[in-house]
């Protein structure tokens, strides 16, 4: 199978193209997959590591606003539609894949254009600009939340299939257990643990949250692994060290840049705290984990809100919008899970609801059916 994705900004519409372009090469080794992307994302990083090609071409997310800037970012995204077409003519695919962003305007219109079947995965319950002007010119679009298939207008195909991630639900020893806690820092085996990440930044409105629950010693009924995110760390350590708090030794806190071992992390911990992308909340979904959830605002069609309504409508979380975030307030969040043990349990039954299995599989199926059409 030859296969072309289309996959570019950030991880969470890249790692979706890498999981599905992975899965081909699992069932079918001779297979030949090229991405396309552009020359600012984290493609350029991702993709290669990953041991694919990537060819690039000019695209930009275009404004209503009619700016100078914009029109030089539509004219150059004219211009890719021209680049992506070449690169789709010359390598010939089966199919071409797009993962989300505005890299699939150009590559799934031009792989359209030449008869080329092709497919487009959504992650958010609330589907990008991208998704939606494809929809007509799309054989196939897989969706990772059911909430989404009514906001597609004049789709073809829609299948709910989830999204493809890295961590999976790993069923620890008590022992296992005590030793992850252990060799993170942590020395109190009874409390609660509440896992904090803003993603792979950080999220400043959420550290800023943690710092207040950090001064004030308000995490006496739980201990706390909290990723700061690179850049932000420095600066919380020197505030927090500016009031007289040693970072290496906060009493139930184990401060860092960035979890590199977040699946073992995620598993032990009782509550995750986070911003709500589609990977977070299919994770924590998987895993059957009670959350608390901050959506990252201004971010297109607010989707991060929506992706968090997922886990809220089978009450398995707590959303906190970001302007209304304080440490007292998440806090009490915290409190009411972590001190009602039947609370932490139901809302993980509860996250469980909306997971879905065999993602890889599914993904793959619909796959065959679009190569085998052609």
């Amino acid at each position: 199978m030859k296969v072309i994705v289309a996959a570019a900004g950030t991880a969470g519409h890249i790692n979706p193209g890498l999981a599905i372009a992975n899965k081909i090469k699992q069932e079918e080794k001779d297979s030949k997959i090229i991405f396309i992307g552009t020359t600012r994302g984290l493609e350029n990083d991702l993709v290669t590591r990953a041991g694919y090609e990537l060819k690039t071409i000019e695209a930009y997310g275009l404004s209503k606003k009619l700016t100078i800037d914009n029109i030089k970012k539509m004219w150059k995204t004219l211009k890719g539609y021209g680049q992506a077409k070449k690169i789709v003519q010359e390598f010939k695919p089966d199919i071409v894949i797009g993962t989300g962003g505005y890299i699939c305007g150009a590559t799934i219109s031009a792989a359209h254009s030449l008869k080329i079947p092709t497919m487009l995965h959504e992650s958010n319950s609330f589907p990008g600009r991208a998704v939606k002007f494809l929809a007509k010119k799309t054989n196939t679009i897989l969706v990772s939340f059911q909430d989404a298939i009514p906001r597609i207008k004049n789709a073809k195909n829609i299948v709910y299939t989830g999204t493809p991630v890295k961590i999976k639900k790993r069923e620890y020893s008590k022992e296992e257990k005590a030793k992850i806690v252990e060799q993170i820092g942590l020395k109190d085996e009874k409390k609660p643990i509440v896992l904090v990440s803003g993603g792979s930044q950080g999220a400043k409105k959420i550290n800023e949250a943690i710092v207040e629950i950090v001064k004030t010693k308000a995490n006496q009924n739980y201990q706390m692994i909290w990723a700061t995110g690179p850049k932000q760390f420095d600066k919380i350590k020197e505030e927090l060290e500016d009031s007289g708090i040693n970072c290496g030794h906060i009493d139930g806190i184990k401060m860092m840049p960035y979890i590199y071992n977040m699946e073992e992390l995620m598993n032990v911990a009782d509550v995750s705290i986070g911003r709500a992308g589609a990977m977070t909340v299919t994770e924590i979904a998987n895993l059957g984990k009670p959350s608390i959830l901050v959506p990252l605002p201004n971010v297109s069609h607010n989707h991060q809100l929506y992706n968090a309504k997922v886990l809220e409508k089978v009450e398995a979380t707590k959303i906190i919008l970001n302007e209304e975030l304080t440490g007292e307030n998440l806090n009490q969040a915290i409190e009411e899970i972590v001190l009602d043990e039947a609370k932490i349990k139901k809302m993980g039954q509860n996250a469980l609801k909306v997971s879905v299995h065999n993602v890889e599989d599914k993904i793959y199926q619909e796959i065959k059916k679009l190569v085998v059409r052609k």
